[in-house]
């Protein structure tokens, strides 16, 4: 199982970084190219689903209650100190956001993306993976 949870912490860093290295500084260079909104849209979409699956694998090694749905196992992190609840309510925001983006309930505004992408998930996911790294110790 820890091989397990080490990949999937690679893939997420690995998704972090192609997609740091993919964002252009600034909103009006993303909000003209199509084919740099579509790299942030998946790669906000393969991130959030490589957490979801990393925080399924943390609550099966710590044998911590099954969630329901995936949004409650940043709540079940959360309650087992894991995660902070500041940290757990972002993510599944993220999560939400990541809903939109894959199943386009209405239209995707790319102002919000372009700022979630660089101001919430990024340094939130990295925090995720830190707090993660450190319950593995």
């Amino acid at each position: 199982m820890l091989n397990r949870i080490k990949d999937k912490i690679i893939e997420i860093e690995k998704f972090l970084k192609e997609l740091e290295t993919s964002l252009p500084e600034n909103f009006e260079e993303y909000k003209t190219d199509f084919k740099l909104r579509a790299i942030g849209e998946r790669y906000f979409e393969k991130i959030i689903e490589a957490v979801i699956d990393l925080t399924f694998l943390i609550i099966k090694e710590k044998n911590l209650e099954q969630p329901e749905e995936d949004k409650q196992s940043f709540d079940i992190l959360a309650k087992n100190k894991i995660l902070d609840s500041n940290l757990s309510i972002r993510l599944q925001n993220a999560k939400g956001m990541r809903n939109i983006i894959a199943h386009e309930y209405g239209r995707i505004d790319n102002e919000l993306v372009f700022h979630s992408l660089v101001e919430e998930l990024i340094p939130d996911v990295q925090e995720f993976l830190k707090r993660i790294e450190e319950v593995l110790k």
